[in-house]
């Protein structure tokens, strides 16, 4: 990531995750963000730790491509912090890496960390980072939105 730090120092405490920098920076080029990836980033709740609207804790559920450059990616919610569901739609998709495990079936999993959207001169970058490893894409644009959670025995 270029400006979230997901090992920053704070006095003498170390492997801090530290968006401060993105978010100080953000004003600066989110005019070159695609529409809907700047109401993302921007999104006061995205990078609030204390929010129910914060990607930190998410879970990759679902990763689908949906037609010719599209693809899109669910998170499924942290019973104890989150009460949606997160669905990113991503359109005119023209890079895409998975560095995730797969389960038994085949479906990429990972639990969010902190995640960063750029610029890019095909309208995007996202970044996701998770703790297990991370997603990266190159989109035109994306359209993200929080669905009603679908509660199950985890919960």
């Amino acid at each position: 990531m270029k400006y979230v730090s997901l090992d920053a120092q704070v006095g003498d405490l170390t492997g801090v995750l530290d968006p401060r920098r993105y978010l100080r920076d953000l004003p600066s080029f989110a005019r070159e963000l695609p529409p809907g990836a700047r109401t993302f980033a921007t999104d006061a709740a995205h990078y609030d730790f204390h929010s129910s609207r914060c990607v930190k804790d998410l879970t990759v559920s679902l990763l689908q491509r949906s037609g010719e450059g599209e693809l899109v990616v669910e998170f499924r919610h942290n019973c104890w912090k989150h009460d949606r569901d997160l669905v990113i739609r991503y359109t005119g998709v023209s890079s895409f890496a998975v560095d995730l495990p797969a389960d038994e079936r085949g479906r990429h999993r990972g639990t969010v960390i902190l995640d960063e959207i750029l610029p890019h001169q095909e309208g995007c970058s996202h970044e996701i980072a998770c703790w297990e490893g991370s997603l990266t894409l190159v989109c035109r644009d994306l359209r993200a939105s929080w669905t009603q959670a679908t509660c199950s025995n985890e919960c």
